[in-house]
């Protein structure tokens, strides 16, 4: 079956009711027959739900516990201190404060706060990034806490970002063989590590409830695909599925969660699916999570693959580069604020 036959079955199927869990143990596997196992799972779940688990991931508890301890110490610093690095001042890098965003128009505000960064070298004097040197409209160092306010907070969650990145550079593969390419093919749209991690905090929501009021309100991710720990035993992510019912997506010891964005949605032509979700924090307590938003280079232009495209699936978006539509989606959710 061609794809645009199977994202038509796909489009027509009944409405998903969970998320699938992958298991990865043999993403490394020479077989044949075992990798063509595991990306029919990933085919399926990216056709039809645009969300699934991952167990057997890879990256060490260690590295997860390192960057979740120095992000509370930094969430902890007085608000005056955070705003020194106000995202605003550095194209996008750095804190962003409790309801500076909005990522649901209809909404009032984000409930969360966060801290944002890109690429980085783990050593400090390694000197120019030559991954850097194709950003373009989305050009700008990372800024940072000093080692005295947050000891230690740019080595750990960098330690994460790399393992992050090295997690998501296996999985690009899988995802070019479930769309019947090469699986090379993103190798060179790819080069320069075009990934964004934020590390978030969710202050417990008391008192009258505005449902307008949220942690983050439904919208779509807007990159390749996104890697997402969440702190364990706080259920907030919820999914929409095609019949616009909430499905929840707890936490699952041991897995990441990983959902599609709009760039694989505009590749693909809708054949993937980058699935609207919201988090909604009202357990009484702090939640913590770690997105890594992983992208392609920000120069390559967003075209439709042939193979996602027919005379009764006609393109459906203009095409941009990913960088300008990474920059446009950041200043539709600040740039109001």
């Amino acid at each position: 079956m061609s794809l645009v036959n199977a994202a038509q079955a796909a489009d027509s199927a009944e409405a998903f009711r969970n998320i699938p869990i992958i298991d990865l143990k043999d993403i490394g596997s020479s077989d044949p027959a075992v990798r063509a196992a595991l990306v029919d799972q990933v085919r399926d779940a990216c056709m039809n739900v645009g969300f699934l688990y991952v167990s057997n991931h890879g990256i060490p508890d260690a590295t997860i516990d390192g960057a979740l301890s120095t992000a509370k110490t930094f969430f902890s610093l007085p608000l005056e201190k955070k705003m020194e690095l106000d995202l605003t001042k550095s194209n996008f890098k750095g804190y962003n404060p409790v309801l500076s965003s909005n990522n649901d128009p209809g909404n009032g505000g984000d409930m969360h706060e966060g801290f944002e960064f890109g690429w980085e070298e783990l050593d400090a004097h390694s000197g120019p990034d030559a991954k850097r040197a194709k950003d373009g409209v989305m050009a700008g160092a990372n800024v940072w806490p000093t080692s005295s306010d947050c000891p230690g907070f740019r080595e750990s969650v960098l330690s994460y970002y790399h393992a992050a990145v090295g997690l998501g550079r296996k999985l690009f593969p899988l995802f070019a063989l479930a769309l019947d390419l090469p699986e090379n093919f993103f190798d060179d749209k790819t080069k320069n590590a075009a990934a964004i991690m934020r590390v978030l905090h969710y202050p417990p929501q008391t008192g009258p409830v505005d449902d307008r009021v949220i942690g983050i309100g439904a919208h779509t991710d807007w990159e390749c695909f996104t890697i997402l720990w969440q702190e364990p035993g706080i259920q907030a992510l919820q999914v929409l599925n095609k019949q616009n019912q909430w499905i929840d997506a707890p936490p699952i010891p041991g897995t990441l969660v990983i959902n599609l964005g709009d760039q694989f949605a505009r590749w693909t032509n809708d054949v993937f699916k980058s699935t609207i979700h919201r988090a909604i924090n009202r357990s009484g307590v702090r939640r913590y999570s770690i997105p890594l938003f992983f992208g392609t280079d920000y120069h390559v232009r967003l075209e439709p693959i042939q193979s996602c495209v027919s005379s009764t699936r006609p393109p459906k978006y203009e095409v941009v580069t990913a960088g300008e539509y990474v920059k446009s989606r950041f200043n539709a959710t600040y740039g109001q604020h």
